[in-house]
């Protein structure tokens, strides 16, 4: 939208070229969704509280926690507020890359709303039922999926993409693209919902692979860098720099107020959402593995669950971990909660770094 602005008044004043550069409409969306956090975030919080729109905590969890009973949550609204405005401001609407990935954001969202309001509005601690909650999910990530499949105008975007090699690509065929979109999206925000667990948790290892991503899709939109650095070039593919931009803005803004002892919480209606913008935006640039790699802390908390599971129905009852998700181990074993929040944040950060670092070691 702004952009649109500038390109005409760049007809008569030529500095207004400037806002043709993804760099600064990145910093700049960045910046703006950050601002709207902030401006917005009281309100918000004061709304919810009104309303009453709490959370509810676990008996089985740690007693720490009971303390955390009516809390304000579905505060992931504000980060897709946030969101959604700053890349409509910032983003050249006329990219299909960017529309995508706003979409499915905000689909994921949507789904992610109607169960936080079942659960804290109707007070059904079931919230949307896990049949029409996979149906929608579903419907979101694979409509993005056969989009992205079916306009897909180079071989090489197609094709899985493996880190620290040059030549190694596995081509996967538009078939094989979408199955692997599907379940790259869907694990993806699913992953995320499981580590919003605790203050901050979910929020900061989010804006931190948000950050990297955009340095990927940067990278993936420019042919001169693509080829320098070995990974496909996207054409398009810049423009969601711009998204990430926003992204990371409005996940700090966020967490002014979520961090311990938090003010708000996100709720499925952000965890979900900004999942499956992790997912999306990986898919875009064709590194599905970078992210797994970036967003180790989702997986091993998603594996967590997982293994505590199957591990209980086959021995009879019997448990791996204090109790799963993987933070919730580590406050049973005598961690604060913010001793849990940082260090995850630490390892999440060594993990962005690790895959920034595939973009030159090929």
């Amino acid at each position: 939208m702004l952009l649109e602005l500038a390109r005409w008044l760049a007809q008569d004043v030529r500095a207004f070229n400037v806002f043709n550069y993804i760099t600064l409409r990145a910093v700049l969306a960045m910046m703006s969704s950050l601002a709207i956090c902030w401006m917005f975030g009281p309100m918000l919080i004061r709304k919810l509280t009104e309303y009453k729109i709490g959370q509810a905590v676990r008996d089985d969890g740690p007693k720490s926690h009971l303390t955390k009973a009516g809390t304000p949550t579905m505060g992931g609204a504000l980060i897709l507020i946030a969101l959604g405005v700053t890349t409509l401001l910032w983003a050249d609407l006329s990219n299909r890359y960017v529309w995508v990935v706003l979409i499915v954001t905000l689909g994921f969202g949507a789904v992610g709303w109607v169960d936080d309001w079942r659960k804290v509005v109707h007070r059904n601690p079931k919230g949307l039922p896990a049949k029409p909650k996979f149906f929608w999910s579903s419907v979101f990530a694979a409509g993005a999926a056969v989009y992205l499949g079916l306009t897909a105008q180079e071989p090489a975007q197609l094709e899985l993409i493996v880190p620290f090699f040059k030549t190694v690509a596995y081509p996967l065929g538009a078939i094989g693209f979408m199955i692997l979109t599907y379940f790259v999206i869907v694990g993806t925000s699913h992953a995320v919902n499981l580590t919003d667990g605790l203050d901050g948790l979910a929020t900061m290892p989010a804006v931190m692979v948000s950050g990297a991503l955009a340095i990927f899709a940067y990278v993936a939109g420019n042919a001169v860098f693509s080829r320098y650095l070995g990974v496909p070039f996207i054409p398009g593919a810049g423009e969601l720099a711009i998204f990430c931009g926003a992204l990371c803005g409005a996940g700090l803004g966020f967490l002014w107020f979520n961090a311990y002892p938090a003010e708000v919480f996100m709720g499925d209606v952000g965890a979900l959402a900004l999942g499956a913008a992790l997912g999306t935006v990986a898919v875009v640039v064709r590194q599905e593995i970078v992210l797994f790699i970036m967003g180790g802390l989702f997986v091993a908390e998603t594996l967590s669950v997982m293994i505590q599971v199957l591990y209980f129905k086959w021995s009879g009852g019997k448990r791996i971990f204090r109790m799963a998700p993987l933070h919730h181990h580590y406050e049973l074993g005598g961690w604060k909660e913010t001793q849990v929040v940082v260090r995850f944040w630490i390892i999440t950060l060594m993990l962005v770094l690790f895959g920034l670092s595939t973009l030159k070691l090929r």
